[in-house]
């Protein structure tokens, strides 16, 4: 049995009429996710490596994100950068992000 993942219950999408469009997932809702724990992003942090150091996890970097929406809002929109350059957090540098509790 494979493991649930946050995307299980996401309802899928085509787009009618559109021979070249392909299906997808529609967003997911973020559930609000209390923050236990301030972090305030040094000089050369990723995100990968922050969620290694409070979950024992680099891929629950998702988490974080989730617990400050604001995040996405800050990388470009102009298509010039890539998300995953963003979990080097070289533009945040000083900002504090809260990091949820891990669930047991």
């Amino acid at each position: 049995m494979a493991a649930k993942t946050r995307y299980d219950d996401i309802q899928t999408f085509t787009a009618a009429g559109d021979q070249s469009s392909f299906a997808g997932l529609r967003p997911r809702p973020i559930p609000e996710t209390a923050g236990v724990v301030e972090h305030v992003i040094a000089a050369g942090e990723r995100l990968d490596l922050i969620a290694r150091h409070y979950y024992n996890d680099d891929r629950a970097w998702w988490r974080i994100v989730d617990a400050n929406p604001w995040m996405v809002r800050a990388t470009p929109a102009d298509g010039s950068e890539r998300f995953a350059q963003h979990l080097y957090l070289t533009r945040l540098e000083g900002r504090t992000i809260l990091i949820p509790k891990a669930k047991s």
